[in-house]
């Protein structure tokens, strides 16, 4: 089925880059039980959605498309669609991109934590959960390198 170009346009447009609504739940739900944060700091590499300074914690939320969640699936998907060179370069470069400001991060001495969307909307207790035992982590020196990352 042909897709209106003035539609598409028009959905492209309303992405967002930050202040995402999967970033503002995450985000009210540790101002809610007290953390402080920065938000998309550009201090540090991929300047991460949310930024526990405090504990040098890093936190991306991620969309299943743009980051090519279950990416060899979505690429099957992508390689089928309208304009298929354009979208799974886009991705793969996207998931390239995440890596390696995550081990720049790593090297800093960071926490790296990512989510996906679906999982910040659906589980945001489990979330909470996991940065709360990188905060744990952090606070009793158990990480050791400091060379960790969590994906949910």
């Amino acid at each position: 089925m042909p897709r209106n170009q003035e539609v598409i346009s028009k959905n492209m447009r309303s992405i967002r880059s930050k202040d995402t609504s999967i970033e503002i739940r995450l985000r009210k739900e540790l101002w809610h039980i007290g953390y402080r944060y920065r938000k998309n700091y550009k201090n540090l590499p991929g300047s991460p959605d949310i930024a526990l300074t405090k504990y040098k914690i890093a936190i991306f939320c991620d969309s299943e498309f743009f980051h090519g969640k279950d990416w060899e699936v979505l690429k099957a998907r992508l390689e089928k669609g309208n304009n298929p060179g354009y979208w799974v370069k886009k991705i793969e470069r996207n998931r390239d991109r995440d890596a390696e400001n995550d081990k720049k991060l790593l090297f800093l001495g960071w926490t790296v934590i990512h989510f996906w969307g679906k999982d910040i909307l659906q589980n945001t207790e489990e979330c909470i959960r996991v940065i709360e035992d990188a905060i744990w982590d952090e606070r009793l020196n158990l990480q050791g390198d400091g060379w960790d990352i969590y994906e949910f």
